[in-house]
């Protein structure tokens, strides 16, 4: 007995698990929780890490080098003695001996030295450093672009996943409705007021109405799989989607509907949408990438002056040396490449002139979409009106119609008609409803504010 037990205790476990693992989401959870884990994004923070590491490496080069070095060498070769001789301000009259200096003894000598090289004017090093800090703007710009594709795509998974949960219900729905109706031809035609015929068509319309609600359960399965992908979740795990607070009073579940925004082209206001959205950002600081090659292909032009400074210890032991300095500029300008770069200056003005019209045409397109998607949200507000209306009348057409069927007032055919008719009257208010929300979001992705 206690075997059993145990074993029935454990069965009711597993049974109600997965009810317990199921856990409260809207869509902003949903959202936020994309644009930290999604794949994607996550490249992108690696892309703004490498930006980051090559916009320090860049400015490194404004700071001082310095060498730090320690040797030893030995040897009888002429110059080497001569100069070890020198360095060690140990050179004397009768070092000048043709004879000695031709074949003079083996010289040992311990070096220390210490350089120091400072940058004083590069136009290429400037230019480098701008370049790649523009490059780490657009690392940035370009995850804010990652981030809000990545929240429309959940934002519309979202949609999907109450589109085809509200299908699955109301084809649980439907499916109890024909059994019923089935129950009611049936007990027509044992009373002698119907033929098997009723029986028959009710029975196919119940075939057909579970082949919807498994197809609705497949739909659903699929469309929760895809928003745990985007949210980095195990595509198994089971989320209860719930209302926002601001979708609740507007009457939509699940979306959101940004403070402010009114769903009519007339109000929207897209020179804010210029501003805020990343692609446009992005076209803008390309077409500035794009200007700052092109000042850095003209540094090449100018001339690099730099400073450097060393002092040495020489001896010919290592606790005994001589000390030495020496400082000075030098002023460096490059002839040889004058035609190539000539040919990268027109490169980088043609590049210049691309990323201008680029940036042209992301704005147009920006435009535009704030417009198509002010234009379909309001056309979708104007669905969800008219689909309440339509299953209020539809399914008091179909209440009206099962009375005078039970009444031998109206035949089979007629109770299928209203049966369908709510049926495709609930699939629209659902689908206005899906639409709605995703039709904001898309909004709120053109506003530059997903």
């Amino acid at each position: 007995m206690t075997r059993m037990s145990l074993f029935a205790a454990g069965v009711c476990l597993l049974l109600a698990r997965p009810a317990s693992a199921q856990v409260p989401l809207t869509l902003q959870d949903a959202v936020a929780r994309a644009r930290q884990e999604h794949p994607d994004v996550r490249q992108a923070d690696a892309r703004v890490v490498q930006a980051d590491g090559r916009l320090r490496e860049s400015r490194a080069g404004f700071l001082p080098r310095l060498e730090l070095a320690e040797g030893w060498q030995r040897g009888d070769m002429p110059v080497i003695a001569f100069s070890s001789l020198l360095s060690q301000r140990r050179f004397s009259a009768s070092d000048f001996d043709i004879d000695r200096l031709n074949h003079p003894d083996a010289v040992t000598n311990f070096r220390s030295a210490v350089l120091v090289e400072q940058s004083l004017f590069d136009a290429t090093l400037r230019a480098a450093s701008k370049t790649a800090s523009h490059h780490r703007d657009m690392a940035g710009l370009s995850r804010d672009q990652v981030r809000q594709e990545v929240a429309v795509a959940t934002a519309e998974a979202f949609g999907h996943v109450r589109l085809f949960d509200a299908m699955d219900a109301a084809a649980r729905a439907a499916v109890e409705a024909a059994t019923e109706d089935r129950r009611r031809a049936g007990d027509r035609r044992d009373a002698g007021l119907a033929t098997d015929a009723d029986v028959l068509a009710m029975t196919v319309h119940l075939s057909s109405m579970r082949e919807r609600q498994v197809s609705a359960a497949a739909e659903l399965g699929i469309a929760r799989a895809r928003l745990n992908h985007l949210m980095g979740a195990p595509l198994d795990a089971v989320f209860v989607l719930v209302s926002d607070s601001a979708a609740a009073a507007g009457g939509g579940a699940g979306d959101r509907v940004p403070s402010g925004v009114v769903a009519t082209t007339a109000s929207v206001d897209e020179a804010a949408a210029l501003t805020a959205r990343p692609d446009v950002r992005l076209a803008a600081a390309g077409e500035r990438l794009a200007e700052q090659e092109l000042r850095a292909v003209r540094a090449a032009f100018l001339p690099q002056v730099v400073a450097r400074a060393a002092a040495e210890w020489n001896g010919a032991a290592f606790t005994d040396r001589a000390a030495g300095w020496m400082a000075g500029v030098d002023v460096r300008l490059s002839l040889s490449r004058v035609f190539a770069d000539r040919a990268r200056l027109g490169q980088a003005r043609a590049v210049v002139d691309e990323r201008r019209i680029a940036r042209a045409a992301v704005e147009d397109r920006a435009r535009l979409d704030v417009r198509a998607a002010s234009a379909r949200l309001a056309a979708a507000e104007a669905r969800v009106e008219l689909s309440r209306a339509a299953v209020e009348a539809a399914r008091e057409s179909q209440r009206i119609t099962r009375d005078r069927y039970e009444n031998g007032l109206a035949d089979v055919a007629a109770l299928l008609r209203a049966a369908q008719s709510a049926l495709d009257a609930d699939a629209q208010a659902i689908s206005a409803d899906s639409d709605r929300a995703t039709h904001r979001a898309r909004l709120d992705a053109a506003l530059g504010r997903l």
